[in-house]
């Protein structure tokens, strides 16, 4: 317990204006998220875009190519989503098929590879086989979130849960504490999206 609260008092020593923004933005953005609203995508452009920057000068590769993933994804699903709206349709939310489960695995599974020996072999990463990790299934996570797919929430508590030890390893102890809080979030927006579904599938009947 000692090492951990040294640990994050080194973090808020190094801690930047910079990524405090960042965090602000993706608190407002998992939020937004959680309560099925289209601004989850203009705040997490933000904090995205600012946790590119910092990543890198953390030396966290994979973290920074996985929040560049963000930026795009965040842009696809804000056109989706807002085309949807624009055309008069149900927010609908529902579960993956088979299909759609394979593909998401697939992407944990060969991005955690892939990222790894790019981590490995091309960079100077000091925590390759982790960074790797939180990335590969934060990937599947956003690809879930732009299509509505419940299980978004599963994939990416997976990466938060990860993700958490490794940002206090390097230093970034309230980004480790916006982790945290996104874990908790995650877990609340599961349960809220299965009851968004539940009154959607009703109201369809």
């Amino acid at each position: 317990m000692e090492q951990i609260y040294n640990e994050i008092i080194k973090g808020f020593q190094a801690m930047t204006w910079l990524e405090g923004v960042a965090v602000i933005f993706g608190i407002l953005s998992v939020l937004f998220s959680k309560q099925n609203k289209i601004a989850v995508y203009p705040t997490g452009i933000v904090s995205t875009g600012i946790y590119i920057y910092l990543f890198f000068a953390a030396a966290l590769y994979a973290e920074a190519s996985l929040n560049a993933y963000y930026l795009i994804m965040s842009i696809y699903g804000w056109y989706v989503w807002t085309r949807r709206d624009a055309q008069q349709q149900e927010t609908s939310i529902s579960k993956v098929n088979r299909r759609e489960l394979t593909i998401a695995i697939a992407i944990s599974a060969i991005g955690w590879l892939l990222i790894y020996l790019v981590l490995n072999q091309f960079t100077d990463s000091t925590t390759p086989l982790m960074d790797a990790f939180v990335s590969a299934t934060a990937w599947s996570g956003m690809w879930l979130l732009a299509k509505r797919k419940v299980e978004n929430w599963i994939f990416l508590n997976i990466s938060n849960f990860v993700a958490v030890p490794l940002l206090f390893y390097k230093h970034m102890a309230l980004t480790a504490l916006l982790t945290i809080f996104l874990f908790i979030i995650a877990v609340m927006g599961y349960y809220q999206w299965l009851r968004m579904l539940r009154q959607e599938t009703k109201q369809a009947s």
